[in-house]
C-alpha cells in the first residue's frame, strides 16, 4: 500500500482564527445533519448522509487559529465492500500563514487509492473542502448537505449519542 493520504489546501485572505471557527462549524460546511459537540477536543459527533454514509468522530485535537485532528471512532458506507473503510483514519486541518495569506491544508490519514471509497471520498471532500468550507470562510455562508429527517436511529444507539 502506497503512502498517499488524500489531501487538498484552500489559501484565502482571512485570518488563521477565522478558518479555525469555520472548520469547527461542521454543520456550516459539512452538513446540518450533525448530532454532537464539534469543537473541543473529546468532543464527539457523528455525521449522517442518508442511507451511504455514517460516521463517528471525536476531535482529537484542536489548537486555535493553527490545527484541528479528528478520528474517524466508526464509520459504515452502504457502497464498499469494507464497510468500515474510514475506522481509524485522522482527519488534519492545518492552518498557516503564507505571503500574507492564510492557507488551510486538509489531509485525510488513511485515505489512500487503494480505498475503495477514494474517488468519491476524494470528490466530495474537494466539494466540501473548495467549495463550502472556502465559501462558509469567505462568505460567511457554506454549502451543506442539508438537514434531513432520517438519522440512522439504530446506528447512533449503538455507537452512543454524543453528548449535546
Amino acid at each position: 500500500m502506497t503512502n498517499s493520504n488524500f489531501t487538498t489546501s484552500i489559501v484565502v485572505d482571512q485570518t488563521p482564527q477565522k478558518i479555525f471557527n469555520a472548520i469547527n462549524n461542521v454543520s456550516g460546511w459539512w452538513s446540518e445533519n450533525i448530532l454532537g459537540r464539534t469543537v473541543n477536543p473529546g468532543d464527539e459527533f457523528i455525521y449522517n448522509y442518508k442511507d451511504v454514509h455514517v460516521c463517528k468522530i471525536k476531535i482529537t485535537e484542536s489548537i486555535p487559529g493553527k490545527k484541528v485532528v479528528w478520528l474517524v471512532l466508526e464509520n459504515l458506507f452502504n457502497f464498499t465492500k469494507d464497510k468500515n473503510e474510514w475506522n481509524g483514519n485522522r482527519i488534519v486541518f492545518d492552518i498557516t500563514e503564507k505571503d500574507g495569506k492564510t492557507q488551510m491544508t486538509f489531509t485525510q490519514i488513511g485515505l489512500v487509492p487503494e480505498y475503495e471509497c477514494y474517488s468519491v471520498c476524494q470528490d466530495a471532500w474537494t466539494s466540501y473542502i473548495q467549495g463550502s468550507l472556502k465559501n462558509l470562510i469567505t462568505t460567511g455562508k457554506g454549502k451543506p448537505n442539508s438537514k434531513e429527517n432520517d438519522l440512522n436511529q439504530e446506528l447512533i444507539k449503538k455507537w452512543g449519542l454524543p453528548d449535546k
